[in-house]
């Protein structure tokens, strides 16, 4: 079996305990396993190992043998550290995606924004690079991810949100999120100086076309990847609660179908984007901008999100999902996936 490394062993006891184990290691740990688990039980070859890790074959033989080094390969995968790589091993075949990273939860019932945003922190400090320009999205989710991001400097990284709402005083808001996402990697921000939502298709048109909002729509056609979440229309989203949408028009989006929104476009299951007069209205950019991004990604779960995710795959065809472990085996039951 191939069995991760046991909870007994990321922290020993010498006249007490001792700190846990560095992240690094538990990232090596996490990695490891993913390895053997390709190998021993979908029997992969290295070569397509180190592809889907992004890693050299070389590592990819380095990490079978620590593997059986510390006799972690038997005849079967146990640990909790198995039981999250099968979901997401199940999520990318599922879904195609490149990653799925699954954060664990205490209990079904805790909230899973805590755990899916030290995922996100961790995964945005390791994959972020010079040069880059990201587009982002917002919420409460994206927001909590800022305190796991370990802060160094990037030098040419940009930073573009993909949805206005600078005039808002809120702590979650699009502006706030994406300009202390740029000073975190000491990167230049580019923001939408305009309402989330305006009140006629011509002051959308306006402001976009002769206030100089044409140049960022510009920057996100050359994006390096997108950082994105999304909201439930059915439950007290931010989009809902913010006041940028009316009880009336969410009980009519959800009558025509709607089950979440990403960057206030609303979609359905099917991860098609409902017709709705709110979509003339919205300034933030378009689907078809996103998916140009070679690196999506998309973070979010919760039960109430759980239709929502399904769409959102569907429609933004992310690279990369990180998401709980409870909202993993809900999204996979209901598309028939091994939950």
């Amino acid at each position: 079996m191939v069995k991760g490394p046991s909870p007994s062993g990321a922290r020993k006891k010498a006249n007490g305990d001792e700190p846990a184990a560095p992240a690094n290691d538990r990232r090596a740990d996490r990695l490891r396993v993913r390895a053997a688990w390709m190998y021993f039980i979908e029997q992969m070859t290295q070569n397509q190992i180190a592809d889907v890790l992004g890693v050299g074959r070389i590592t990819v033989v380095r990490m079978l043998a620590e593997a059986r080094a510390r006799n972690e390969v038997k005849i079967a995968i146990e640990s909790e550290l198995s039981e999250i790589v099968r979901l997401e091993r199940s999520l990318e075949a599922t879904f195609g995606l490149q990653q799925a990273i699954v954060a664990p939860l205490s209990n079904a019932q805790a909230d899973p924004i805590p755990v899916i945003s030290a995922r996100t922190g961790a995964f945005l400090s390791e994959v972020m690079r010079p040069g880059m320009r990201v587009g982002v999205g917002w919420g409460r989710t994206l927001f909590s991810t800022l305190s796991f991001i370990n802060p160094k400097t990037l030098p040419d990284f940009k930073v573009i949100s993909l949805l206005g709402g600078v005039g808002v005083a809120r702590q979650i808001n699009p502006a706030e999120f994406a300009w202390r996402f740029a000073q975190a990697f000491q990167g230049e921000g580019y923001l939408i100086p305009a309402p989330a939502v305006v009140d006629s298709v011509e002051t959308k048109i306006a402001l976009i076309e002769r206030c100089g909002l044409q140049d960022i729509f510009r920057m996100t056609d050359e994006l390096d990847a997108v950082l994105l979440s999304i909201g439930g229309i059915r439950s007290a989203t931010t989009f809902y609660r913010g006041g940028y949408l009316k009880e009336s028009q969410r009980e009519e989006l959800v009558a025509r179908g709607a089950v979440g929104d990403v960057l206030f476009h609303p979609f359905n299951v099917d991860g098609e984007i409902v017709d709705h007069p709110i979509n003339n209205l919205v300034m933030s950019v378009d689907v078809d901008r996103l998916r140009k991004a070679p690196m999506r990604i998309l973070t979010s779960g919760g039960p109430e999100k759980v239709e929502a995710l399904i769409g959102a795959l569907k429609l933004l065809t992310p690279t990369v999902l990180i998401t709980d472990e409870e909202s993993a085996r809900r999204i996979l039951a209901l598309r028939g996936g091994k939950a």
